[in-house]
């Protein structure tokens, strides 16, 4: 599956040095200044620093700034890995972005080190001859007023990673190899949804339970706001589980089976619906996530609070009833999973 690393930073920090140790390594290399190049070649135009600054700026005025990277992206091929280079305007790292599996990476070094580095390179572009003329096209390089024109620090200020690249080749090279691994995982993070959003923060609610028997979380939500929170442990001032042990009682049913439960602490729902009411929190049309399916009491006080709709993250064996009512109630309950927790079996 392709990844797309952009490549970021100052004037002669290495750049194309890291472009070229990940060719090595089979991915392909796309310079958004050689699209550049490109256009002055068809034009007939020198290649010097000022004139593919000047046609740069003169694309993005006449396409958008995210032309480059757009024209970039039209040459990829699904099945491969692309570093692309030269990433100047954070247009362009949006759209890259916006392609997916993209990672920005800022690549720095001291002004001294990085301007001995552009003599030695010598290309036929005219580079500076000077530290002080190096300085004052970096300046202009970096940040401007103009949103067409080349804003290197507003890039570099968007990366997700920065590789300072202060001493020999081969130190750099290991930092590169040491930083894939990350720059991999970010670029293949998967934002999540507002529900699975939610029921993550759910999952640290529970952590507060003082019930061993299931630390569960809930959170009461609306308009994608938190407005409540709750989770299993005894009423206040009253002693915990985790302290004093269980207090079970056992239920006989009409099947004849016998299910033994803790009556100890209150259900995370139960808590969070308290909370709200206890802070005069109108739960009116909102949405409620919690761990499993609800039991029919917290069920009950659902409903007669108005929640609408019920998120969990597994199944309960225990909730037909519950779910009979809800869906009388016209009370909407998704499950995140089809796993069906075996809560309060033992």
């Amino acid at each position: 599956m392709m990844i797309k690393i952009g490549v970021t930073g100052t004037l002669g920090s290495g750049k194309d040095t890291l472009a070229a140790y990940l060719i090595l390594k089979g991915f392909e290399h796309i310079s958004l200044s050689d699209l550049i190049r490109e256009e002055l070649k068809k034009n007939n135009q020198e290649i010097t620093r000022d004139n593919l600054v000047k046609e740069g700026n003169e694309m993005r005025e006449r396409e958008g700034n995210g032309v480059l990277a757009k024209r970039a992206i039209e040459r990829m091929n699904e099945e491969k890995n692309y570093v692309v280079t030269s990433v100047r305007n954070p247009l362009e790292v949006k759209t890259l972005a916006g392609s997916g599996k993209f990672v920005l990476l800022s690549v720095d070094a001291p002004a001294e080190l990085r301007f001995k580095r552009i003599i030695d390179r010598g290309r036929n572009e005219k580079d500076a001859k000077t530290f002080e003329e190096f300085k004052e096209i970096e300046a202009r390089e970096m940040m401007s007023d103009n949103k067409s024109s080349q804003q290197i620090r507003a890039c570099m200020n968007m990366a997700k990673f920065t590789i300072v690249n202060d001493s020999d080749v081969d130190t750099y090279f290991k930092k590169i190899d040491d930083l894939m691994p990350h720059l991999e995982k970010e670029a293949f993070h998967v934002r999540p949804d507002w529900d699975r959003y939610f029921m993550e923060l759910v999952r640290s609610v529970g952590e507060r339970g003082t019930c061993n028997r299931g630390r569960a979380g809930c959170l009461i939500v609306k308009d994608k706001r938190i407005i409540a929170t709750g989770y299993v442990g005894a009423p206040p001032k009253l002693a915990h589980c985790d302290d004093v042990g269980h207090w079970f009682k056992k239920t006989i049913h009409e099947d004849g089976s016998i299910t033994q439960h803790c009556i100890r602490t209150v259900h995370a729902e139960a808590n969070a619906i308290a909370q709200a009411a206890k802070y005069g929190i109108s739960i009116d049309g909102a949405t409620l996530y919690c761990k499993i399916e609800p039991c029919l009491d917290c069920t009950k006080l659902l409903i007669s609070a108005g929640i609408k709709r019920v998120v969990c993250e597994n199944r309960y064996q225990a909730a037909k009833e519950a779910r009979e009512m809800l869906e009388e109630a016209g009370v909407n309950v998704e499950s995140l999973n089809e796993k069906v927790e075996l809560y309060g079996t033992k």
